[in-house]
Order: structure tokens, then C-alpha cells, then sequence
């Protein structure tokens, strides 16, 4: 496999900027390039069109990373993944949409605060989530925010195609709902989203997998055409009931789909800003590899191999090759596929191995992106060569969500 180039850097020249800006760091490590992150963040503004994008804070875990992304141009707001980290957020952010319903208590509790209370919008698809905040807040509370969720799978023929979210799938069901919320004293409908995960979270042209690839790419023509005449008809079906402040859609794999949409008025986003490796297989749009981890050499078991401390940072999801870690850089060494990631090693075969000393370094990305800042406490921005600056993830904050 080619190593991934940035703006034309040949893979060694590339590793041998990485190496220079961080010899004097022991692996294991994490950077962020920052060229790349903001290479990518144009390129996302490009695909949006127009459409303010949503940081899902998910891809990103890094304060100090979500708010470089705020500040591009095109940005507005974050999706925070659970309540207690929306909450965090927003005492330092205005406008944080929690994409994912919650049960926690504590974290709902906390919107007896005015501030949070009006910073914070809360994800709802049915009356059982109203009715647990209803018994955690007092009936005098400020208004809490609500977005709905429409579920955005497609379901041909009787199949589910995509992930199981939300309940709500028809124009009516959103309608019934949105009378609910609106109906209910103490609540505001403010938003609705929906997430196409069979879109945005697949890959269409997977390596060696060229039938495959060709099936998701016609599942998702006609799959991107029926949510769109679906999500259109929700949002009027809504809209006849309150006005709404925004509809948000998609991710980082169709913001240029969603963005598109007359009905959407927003998109998310935040993926796209590291280029993790999974997105090597997708045919749209290619993000740049902004986001490394480095693993020391500490063994040459055998002529051809070698092998690292550590690397068994595999990602969430259907469990598979495509979840597991990439050695990158150098170009040609590879996994074996009788050890695969390990939790305190991992050997490495191929002509670069015999090329590599006790002490070098291998090059990784995750198959992910948020991911990767959970197994660090903090990450080093690369700017050319140099280290510019160390900030914490949210694990390095102390924080650790779910």
C-alpha cells in the first residue's frame, strides 16, 4: 500500500519531518499535523457550500483542536456525544448540541443552570426521555432545549440499511412528536437532525474489495435520493407545528450530499479533520493524514520483522481489518495476520523492517479519529518540522465520557 502523501511530500520527506520536529519525545505519542488539519477544514468548508458546520467533538476529543476548528471560517457550533460532555463544553462554548439521548442524571441536572440551560440542546426521540427529565429538573427550570431525531436508515423492501438510531422515521411520527415537545411545559423545540450513516460511515471503494464497493455505491444513490424526499417532507412536517432554529445532517463522508438538501440547514462534521485511515476508502473526498501516533522498534525477532511496544489501539465498530491500527510510515511493513494489533506489542513484517533499528520509530494511524486521543493525554501540533505546541485530549483534562 502507498503511504499517504501531503501536498505532494514524498512519504520519506514526510517522515522525516515528523521524526526531526519530535526527536525529542519518546513513544509512544500522538500528533496533529497542523497543515493537514487545516487543509482538511478548508476542504470541508469547500464541500459544506455554504452551510455552517457543526464540529462533532466525537472525531476531535481536544478542546484546544475543537477550537481551532471554530475559529476557520464555516464553523459554527459543536455535537457533543453525552450530555456530561455537553455540559463541560458549554461553559465555554454558546451553542452545543448533544447528539445522542441521555440518561445520565447528573449531567441533566446540570441544566438547572440558566446559562447551560440555553447553551445545551438535548437530543429527544421519544416521551420516556422527556419524562426522565421531567423527574430530575423542577417544574420551574429554565426551558430545555430539544432536537429531534429522524431516523435516517433506509428500508427497502423490508432491510434495515444503516445504523439503529432513532424511532422516528416518517414525516408523521416527527409531526407527532414535535406536538409532544411542544405541548409539554418546561421544553423548547428547537432542531432536528438525522444522521445517514450508511452514507456519511462507509466506505465505497474499500481496498480489494472492488464488487463490494460497487453494491454500497448504488445503495447509496438511491438511499442519499429517498432521505432526501423523506428529510424534506419531515422538516415541513415539523415546521407546521413550531419553527425550527436549525436541521442538521450528515458527516464528514456526504457534507457534499447533505449540504446540497434545501431542507438542511447545517451539516456535522469532524472526522475529516484528522483523515483517519479509514477514509482511504472512500471515492469522494480523500482527507489528508493530519492525525499520527508513533510506537518505538523494541524488537527484531527475525530477518523481515520487527516489532513495536504496544498498538492495540483498534477501533469501535464491526470488528475487522479495517478497525485495526495502519503502520504507515516507513512504507512496507505490515500487520501479521496471525497477531494483528497487540495490547503491549505488535510485530511488523515487510522489506522496511530490516531497514529499522532497535530505538526508530513506526508511524501509525488510527482507523478512526477521535479514538486515538483516548489512548493519550495529550498531543503534540506539528507545524513543518518543529513542535509548536502540547494540549491535552480529554483524557489529558481528565475526562473520560464514555
Amino acid at each position: 500500500m502507498q503511504a499517504p502523501r501531503a501536498a505532494g511530500e514524498p512519504a520519506p520527506q514526510l517522515r522525516a519531518r515528523l521524526d526531526a520536529a519530535t526527536a525529542d519525545l519518546d513513544p509512544p505519542f500522538a500528533v496533529v499535523d497542523l497543515a493537514a488539519f487545516r487543509a482538511n477544514a478548508a476542504a470541508l468548508r469547500a464541500r459544506a457550500a455554504g452551510r455552517p458546520i457543526r464540529v462533532a467533538s466525537k472525531s476531535v476529543r481536544c478542546r484546544t483542536l475543537i477550537d481551532k476548528a471554530l475559529t476557520e471560517p464555516g464553523y459554527a457550533g459543536v455535537m457533543a456525544f453525552t450530555l456530561a460532555e455537553a455540559a463541560w463544553l458549554a461553559r465555554t462554548h454558546p451553542d452545543v448540541l448533544c447528539a445522542y439521548p441521555s440518561a445520565d442524571r447528573g449531567a441533566i441536572g446540570a441544566l438547572r443552570d440558566p446559562e447551560l440551560a440555553a447553551r445545551v440542546t438535548v437530543l429527544v426521540d421519544s416521551a420516556d426521555q422527556l419524562d426522565l427529565i421531567d423527574a430530575v429538573l423542577p417544574a420551574d427550570r429554565p426551558p430545555v432545549r430539544v432536537c429531534l431525531e429522524l431516523d435516517a436508515s433506509w428500508r427497502p423492501l423490508g432491510l434495515h440499511l444503516g445504523v439503529r438510531r432513532s424511532p422516528l422515521h416518517t414525516p408523521a411520527q416527527l409531526a407527532t412528536a414535535a406536538r409532544a415537545v411542544v405541548a409539554r411545559p418546561g421544553f423548547r423545540l428547537v432542531g432536528l437532525m438525522a444522521y445517514e450513516a450508511q452514507i456519511a460511515g462507509l466506505q465505497d471503494r474499500p481496498a480489494g474489495r472492488p464488487l463490494y464497493g460497487a453494491a454500497i455505491r448504488l445503495m447509496q444513490r438511491y438511499s442519499a435520493a429517498e432521505l432526501r424526499d423523506r428529510r424534506a417532507a419531515a422538516v415541513a412536517a415539523v415546521r407546521a407545528v413550531t419553527e425550527l432554529e436549525f436541521v442538521n445532517g450528515g458527516g464528514t463522508g456526504s457534507v457534499h450530499s447533505t449540504a446540497a438538501e434545501a431542507a438542511v440547514t447545517e451539516v456535522a462534521a469532524g472526522s475529516g479533520l484528522y483523515g483517519p485511515a479509514t477514509f482511504d476508502g472512500y471515492s469522494a473526498w480523500r482527507p489528508r493524514p493530519a492525525a499520527w501516533f508513533a510506537l518505538p522498534v523494541v524488537r527484531r525477532p527475525a530477518r523481515g520483522v520487527v516489532t513495536v511496544a504496544g498498538g492495540g489501539w483498534v477501533a469501535s465498530g464491526v470488528p475487522g481489518r479495517d478497525r485495526l491500527p495502519r503502520p504507515t510510515l516507513p512504507v512496507g511493513l505490515r500487520l501479521l495476520g496471525s497477531e494483528g494489533a497487540g495490547e503491549v506489542q505488535t510485530p511488523l513484517a515487510g522489506p522496511a523492517a530490516d531497514h529499522l533499528d532497535v530505538g526508530d520509530r513506526v508511524w501509525f494511524r488510527h482507523a478512526k479519529a477521535g479514538e486515538l486521543a483516548d489512548h493519550v493525554t495529550e498531543l503534540h501540533l506539528v507545524d513543518g518540522d518543529r513542535v509548536v505546541d502540547t494540549v491535552p485530549t480529554y483524557r489529558g483534562e481528565g475526562k473520560a465520557f464514555l
